[in-house]
C-alpha cells in the first residue's frame, strides 16, 4: 500500500485537522505529517508575536502499511522554531505530557479507523515518556 497520492494525502490532512489544532498542515511535506502543540506560555507578558511556549513536536513518516512517529519536547522559540530543550518545573512538565498522551492516543485512534499502522521510529527508544495506545 502506498501512502502517498493526493487522495490520501486529502483523506488524512482532513482527518488529522479533526484532532484539534496539532496539525502543521505548511510543514507537511513528502507524504509525511508535522504535529505540535503549544502547551505551556512561558512569557505571556509580551505581544503575542513574541512569546514562547514549553510543549512538544511529532513527525508522521510514511511506511509501508501505515505510518513511524517521533516525538519531541522542547521549547517553542520567539522566532517561531523549536528548540530541544527540558522544563525545570515538574508541573510544566506534567502538564506537557498530559497534553501528549491524550494526543497520542487520539491520533492512535484516527489511525486504526483507517486501518494504518502506528509504529514507533527507533529516535522513540529515548523518549522520556511511555506512550500506550
Amino acid at each position: 500500500m502506498t501512502l502517498q497520492s493526493d487522495y490520501f494525502n486529502g483523506k488524512y490532512i482532513k482527518r488529522f485537522a479533526a484532532l484539534g489544532p496539532y496539525l502543521r498542515e505548511k510543514q507537511c511535506v513528502n507524504g509525511g505529517y508535522f504535529f505540535d502543540s503549544l502547551t505551556v506560555c512561558i512569557n505571556a507578558n509580551v505581544v503575542p508575536e513574541k512569546r514562547e511556549f514549553w510543549g512538544w513536536w511529532m513527525t508522521l513518516s510514511p511506511k509501508d502499511k501505515g505510518f513511524e512517529y517521533s516525538y519531541y519536547l522542547g521549547m517553542y522559540d520567539s522566532k517561531g522554531v523549536w528548540q530541544s530543550k527540558f522544563s525545570n518545573d515538574k508541573t510544566v512538565m506534567e502538564l506537557i505530557e498530559k497534553n501528549l498522551t491524550s494526543f497520542h492516543q487520539s491520533l492512535s485512534k484516527q489511525l486504526c479507523e483507517l486501518e494504518l499502522a502506528c509504529v514507533p521510529s527507533s529516535k522513540m527508544a529515548e523518549f522520556k515518556w511511555q506512550l500506550s495506545k
